[in-house]
C-alpha cells in the first residue's frame, strides 16, 4: 500500500468504464462506501478478539468478509442484485437497533441514509472490491495509509469542483493540539469536522501522553464531539475515529451547527476545547443567519462559527482556530465579532501562517488565533510563521512539517499559568495593547513592525492592488478630462 494515489487512481478509472458512474463525485461516493465496509470489518475482526461476546450489528451475510472478501466471489448480475436489493436496504432502514449492537447499528444506518450505490455493472464492482481487498486495516502501515486515502480523496473532489473541502495539513493539526494540550477527561469539540483530522490528532495526543490504565481509554472515547454537515466527510471522520479505537463514534453528528439557534446552546452544550478549520469563503444558506442574534447575523459562514465558538467554550475553555486575513481587518460585523472576541476572552496569540500552506486547495492567507474564555484581552502576540530555510513556498512535494513549529513557535510559546511571562519579542514576535487595538477600530491585521514594508507576490493581493491603481488613474483621468474641457472652453 505504498502508492496510495496510483491505487486509488487504478480504482476510478475502473468505475470509469461504468454507464452508471457519473462524474468524480460519484466516483469518490462510491469509493467511501466501499473502504468504509472493508475498514470496518477489519475493525470487527479485531473486536472479535477483544471482546468475549462481540455482536455484529450487520446480519451475517452482509458483513464483507461474507460476500466481497473472496476474489473468486459473487460478480455480475448476482452482485449488482446483491447490493442493490439486500445489502443497502437493510444498511438503510433493517438494522435492529436494539440490544448490545444498537448504537454500533445507529451509526452504520445514518452513514448510508444519504449513501447510493451507482455502479451498474457487477464485474466491474468485482474488480473495485478485489482492490480494496488487498489492503489490510488491521496491519499498522496500511491502516496508517487511511490518511494518505482521505487527502487524496478531498484532492480529487477539489479537482471535481466541490469548493470547501479543505484538508487542513498535519503539521498545522499537530501543532495545535501539541499547543492546546487536551487532558484525557476534556471535551474536545470540532463543530465543522471534515474528515475528522484535529479529532484523530486529539486521540493520538490523548493516547501518547494520557491513558495509562483501565478506564482511560472509555474517558478518551466519551470525550471526542464533531459535527459535519456533509455526507462524504462525514462518512470519512465516522471511519477515521474507528481505525482510531472510537468504535461507536455516535458524538460525530451528521448536521449543521449552524442550523440550532445560537441562544439555544446552553451550559450543558458547552465544552472543555473547540479546536477547528471553519469553511470560510463561503456563504450560508438562506435563513441561517436568523438563528443568530441581530448584531451577529451574516451569511460568511467563518463568522457565524466563530461566535458559536465563544458561546460553547467553558470558562477557562480552550480554542485554536484557523480563520483567513479577512476576520483579522473585516469591519462591520466583523469589528463587532472582535470586540465581543477580546471582552469575552483573553486572544492571547495570533499565529500568521505565509503563503501556500493550503495549497493547492486555496491560496488565502491563514492565521491560527489561540484564545481562552473568561478573561478579557489585554494584549496580543503575534508570531510570524517563516518558511524553512532554503524554501520560499509549500508544495505537493514539499509540504509543511511540524518540525517548523517544533523550532520556531513552540520554544518561544512559554506557559499560559504565568501569563506567557517569559516570551519575547523577536523580529518574528510583537506584541499589541488592547489600546492600540482599540485605535485601530479591533482591525487585527497587524504586520511586523520589525521588518521594513513587505513587497507581496500573492496574485490575489497584486489584483485587488491593481484594481485599486486603475481605480485611481480612472479617477485622475476623469479629472484632468474636466480641467481640459473648463480650459477649451474658456479658450473658446
Amino acid at each position: 500500500m505504498s502508492n496510495v494515489s496510483g491505487i486509488i487512481k487504478s480504482i476510478q478509472d475502473i468505475m470509469r468504464k461504468d454507464v452508471g458512474v457519473d462524474g468524480d463525485a460519484q466516483r469518490i461516493s462510491q469509493l467511501v462506501w466501499m473502504f468504509f465496509l472493508k475498514i470496518y470489518d477489519d475493525r470487527e475482526l479485531e473486536l472479535e478478539y477483544i471482546e468475549d461476546k462481540y455482536e455484529s450489528p450487520l446480519p451475517e451475510h452482509l458483513r464483507w468478509r461474507n460476500w466481497a472478501k473472496d476474489p473468486e466471489g459473487m460478480t455480475g448480475d448476482e452482485l449488482s442484485d446483491f447490493v442493490n436489493l439486500q445489502l443497502f436496504p437493510t444498511l438503510k432502514e433493517k438494522l435492529i437497533m436494539q440490544g448490545e449492537s444498537g448504537k454500533r447499528a445507529l451509526v452504520i444506518r445514518n452513514l448510508f441514509e444519504d449513501t447510493y450505490n451507482y455502479m451498474k455493472s457487477g464485474t466491474l464492482m468485482r474488480q473495485v472490491i478485489n482492490k480494496i481487498c488487498e489492503i489490510d486495516f488491521n496491519n499498522t502501515a496500511d491502516r496508517h495509509t487511511f490518511g494518505s486515502i482521505y487527502e487524496q480523496i478531498l484532492k480529487d473532489l477539489q479537482s471535481a469542483g466541490n469548493a470547501g473541502e479543505f484538508y487542513t495539513p498535519r503539521a498545522v493539526t499537530q501543532f495545535i493540539v501539541n499547543r492546546i494540550d487536551p487532558q484525557l477527561s476534556e471535551k474536545v469539540l470540532d463543530p465543522a469536522c471534515g474528515t475528522g483530522g484535529f479529532l484523530a490528532c486529539t486521540i493520538d495526543h490523548k493516547k501518547s501522553n494520557y491513558v495509562k490504565q483501565t478506564g482511560d481509554e472509555e474517558l478518551l472515547q466519551n470525550s471526542i464531539y464533531g459535527v459535519e454537515k456533509k455526507s462524504l466527510p462525514h462518512m470519512l471522520c465516522t471511519t477515521n475515529m474507528i481505525l482510531h479505537g472510537i468504535d461507536t463514534p455516535t458524538r460525530i453528528e451528521h448536521k449543521n451547527t449552524l442550523s440550532r439557534p445560537y441562544t439555544d446552546y446552553g451550559p450543558k452544550d458547552q465544552v472543555d476545547v473547540i479546536i477547528t478549520n471553519p469553511p470560510f469563503g463561503g456563504m450560508e444558506e438562506d435563513g441561517i443567519e436568523k438563528n443568530f442574534p441581530a448584531s451577529l447575523r451574516t451569511r460568511e459562514t467563518a463568522d457565524l462559527f466563530m461566535a458559536l465558538i465563544i458561546r460553547r467554550l467553558k470558562v477557562g475553555g480552550r480554542a485554536a482556530v484557523v480563520l483567513p486575513d479577512g476576520f483579522l481587518f473585516g469591519e462591520g460585523m466583523k469589528t463587532r465579532l472582535k470586540e465581543m472576541l477580546l471582552e469575552e476572552c483573553n486572544l492571547h496569540t495570533i499565529v500568521r501562517l505565509p503563503n501556500g500552506v493550503f495549497a493547492p486547495y486555496t491560496g488565502i492567507k491563514t492565521n491560527i488565533l489561540f484564545f481562552t474564555k473568561g478573561t478579557p484581552t489585554e494584549h496580543v502576540w503575534f508570531y510570524e510563521h517563516q518558511y524553512p530555510d532554503g524554501a520560499s513556498s509549500y508544495n505537493k512535494t514539499k509540504p509543511m512539517r511540524f518540525d517548523e513549529f517544533a523550532e520556531q513557535e513552540v520554544p518561544w510559546w512559554g506557559d499560559e499559568a504565568d501569563g506567557f511571562a517569559a516570551r519575547v519579542e523577536n523580529e518574528f514576535a510583537w506584541k499589541v495593547s488592547l489600546e492600540e487595538i482599540k485605535t485601530r477600530n479591533y482591525n487585527l491585521d497587524i504586520k511586523n513592525p520589525h521588518v521594513g514594508e513587505q513587497v507581496s507576490h500573492d496574485p490575489d493581493e497584486l489584483l485587488a492592488k491593481y484594481a485599486e491603481q486603475q481605480k485611481e488613474i480612472g479617477s485622475l483621468r476623469d479629472q484632468l478630462k474636466g480641467i481640459l474641457s473648463d480650459a477649451l472652453n474658456g479658450n473658446s
